[in-house]
């Protein structure tokens, strides 16, 4: 007998529609197995840690728990029975919450739940509530905190308009231990402003109001700068010579994706040093840099020659001695390339990847004078030595008067 295709794929759906196909658990009609016991809790800030006895040949499948929160929803956490700790979470309060726990098995039949009191430590929110501050910078708001616990928070940043309505801001969603982010897009007059801080189940703070007024600052006109070589700067890398030349920092668009970075040579051990003429005195409030991040698919801006420390320098107008180190420069700012999430190399969160991609703010001592000539000198890159890399950099000042 010669079967076609089709009389077989007939065949096969009249085979398949004479059952009654149902999803159902992997075992049936077994007995609900033993409760948990042995309970003990750990308490931990805004959670809890359980741990106990797992019924023994019940043929478990995991563990449950379950408790309402404070928003009136009922939580469900589930620990695998390969384990014997369950973590309970999202609580607002340091008060006492009774936890229910079942075990259950492969045939989803839950055991009779077992009680345990729990009361969690204050939730992390509230230490980076403290330690927030609202502070004015150039041409924005400056918020600043602290986050020991390393917890998933966001902190939520809103406006008065000219209405008094308040309007959000762009959120801070961050993980790392400090955090210092800039809202800018300002003018230099007095705005309010309130933030709160929440976890990831919608537990908040209190508000904190605070009135501001941004220091002035604009875009330096980079078009004028020139290259300048002084004894001891750092020659472009040999090994890529590709590669533009120092100039090319501040004629390239920032865009993490461009390849056409400034790369020093990698034999120098010693600190390295470029230098450059912005060719008008400016009283500077910021550099931004933005480093090459993308290669063959892969993301990485905290990695090779990227500065992890590094200090900038300023000279003014007239003190610039035979092309040589003078007293007279000034020390900018010392800076540390800092990964928002502390993760080692070659490893990278979203929040570290997103920082890279808006490129690193670094605001310069606001005691510092006005300065012509820039020297960046690199200390360290993140593979622990001293050749640089910069993808593009944006000054920000003020040039009146």
């Amino acid at each position: 007998m010669k079967l076609t295709c089709s009389s077989v794929i007939i065949a096969i759906i009249l085979f398949i529609g004479c059952d009654d196909i149902s999803m159902k658990p992997i075992t049936s009609g077994s007995d609900a197995p033993g409760m948990i016991t042995n309970i003990s809790v750990e308490n931990q800030p805004g959670q809890a840690v359980i741990t106990y006895s797992i019924p023994k040949n019940q043929n478990i499948l995991y563990i449950k728990a379950v408790y309402p929160l404070a928003n009136g929803e009922t939580r469900e956490v589930k620990a695998s029975y390969y384990t014997n700790k369950i973590v309970v979470d999202g609580f607002a309060d340091t008060n006492e919450h009774t936890i229910k726990l079942y075990a259950v098995n492969r045939s989803e039949s839950s055991s009779e739940p077992a009680e345990v009191t729990i009361k969690p430590l204050e939730n992390p929110i509230w230490e980076v509530f403290r330690s927030l501050k609202i502070l004015p910078d150039f041409a924005g708001v400056k918020i600043r905190g602290e986050n020991p616990t390393r917890a998933n928070i966001a902190v939520e940043v809103l406006e008065k308009d000219t209405l008094g309505n308040w309007q959000m801001m762009p959120s801070i969603y961050t993980s790392a231990m400090e955090f210092s982010r800039t809202n800018r897009g300002l003018d230099t007059i007095p705005y309010n402003f309130a933030v709160t801080v929440r976890d990831r189940f919608l537990n908040y703070t209190d508000t904190i109001y605070e009135t501001i007024t941004p220091f002035f600052e604009e875009k330096i006109d980079m078009s004028r700068f020139t290259e300048l070589k002084l004894t001891g700067d750092a020659e472009k890398s040999p090994e890529n010579p590709s590669l533009p030349g120092l100039s090319s920092i501040w004629m390239n668009a920032p865009d993490y994706k461009n390849w056409q970075r400034f790369m020093t040579g990698r034999s120098q051990t010693d600190p390295q040093f470029v230098t450059f003429n912005m060719n008008k005195e400016v009283k500077l409030s910021r550099i931004k840099i933005t480093n090459f991040g993308e290669s063959s698919g892969n993301v990485d801006f905290y990695v090779d020659g990227h500065m992890r420390v590094f200090e900038i320098w300023g000279l003014g107008k007239n003190e610039l001695i035979n092309g040589d180190w003078s007293d007279d420069w000034q020390l900018l700012g010392r800076f540390e390339n800092i990964k928002p999430s502390g993760l080692p190399l070659n490893q990278n969160s979203s929040e570290d990847i997103e920082a890279g991609r808006a490129g690193f703010d670094y605001d310069f001592d606001t005691e510092a004078g006005k300065v012509q000539y820039i020297r960046i000198k690199c200390i360290e890159n993140w593979v622990g030595t001293t050749w640089f890399q910069i993808q593009s950099i944006v000054l920000f000042g003020d040039t009146r008067g």
